[in-house]
């Protein structure tokens, strides 16, 4: 699924915010979300049935790569995108290190706009890595996780698949 932002990735309504499993068919209502978003970033979500599946997607061990389209609040200093990069930002659950492609234009003065991966995914780590070195994230939008690209999908659309690809 391309989730849209505003979707909270939960069975229930958190208050007014609307679950991405009342963009689900019926017949796929009893799948498990696997890779959660928060309700503030949009792009891939899988959902599956296997168990097995959903640990090989979700634990560290498996090294599944996870890629994001994030936009900053302001331009991200070069000091600050090697320490991101190449020594981690100390967060209150441990190093957090992503991998930071510029996806401005060779040449423009802008540096907000990145291709952020990152192996692991603990709850908001990209949010909270800018965050501590004083930027906001006003977009994350997840465009690969593992093997599984959102290529074409609109928000809100769905594709089924069938194994692991």
């Amino acid at each position: 699924m391309n989730k849209p932002v505003g979707y909270v990735c939960s069975r229930k309504r958190q208050g007014d915010s609307p679950t991405v499993y009342e963009l689900l068919p019926e017949k796929f209502k009893d799948l498990k979300a696997v890779g959660r978003l928060d309700k503030d970033s949009s792009g891939l979500i899988l959902f599956t049935n296997d168990g097995d599946f959903a640990f090989r997607m979700t634990h560290p061990k498996f090294f599944k790569t996870k890629i994001y389209h994030v936009e900053l609040d302001k331009n991200l200093e070069p000091l600050h995108q090697q320490m991101i990069g190449d020594f981690g930002v100390q967060l209150e659950d441990g190093i957090s290190k992503l991998g930071l492609v510029r996806l401005e234009p060779e040449g423009a003065s802008e540096r907000r706009r990145f291709e952020v991966s990152m192996h692991e995914g603990r709850n908001r780590q990209i949010r909270r890595t800018f965050r501590a070195l004083g930027y906001e994230v006003v977009k994350l939008h997840r465009i690969e996780f593992g093997n599984y690209k959102l290529e074409k999908l609109k928000p809100g659309e769905i594709i089924e698949v069938s194994g692991e690809n």
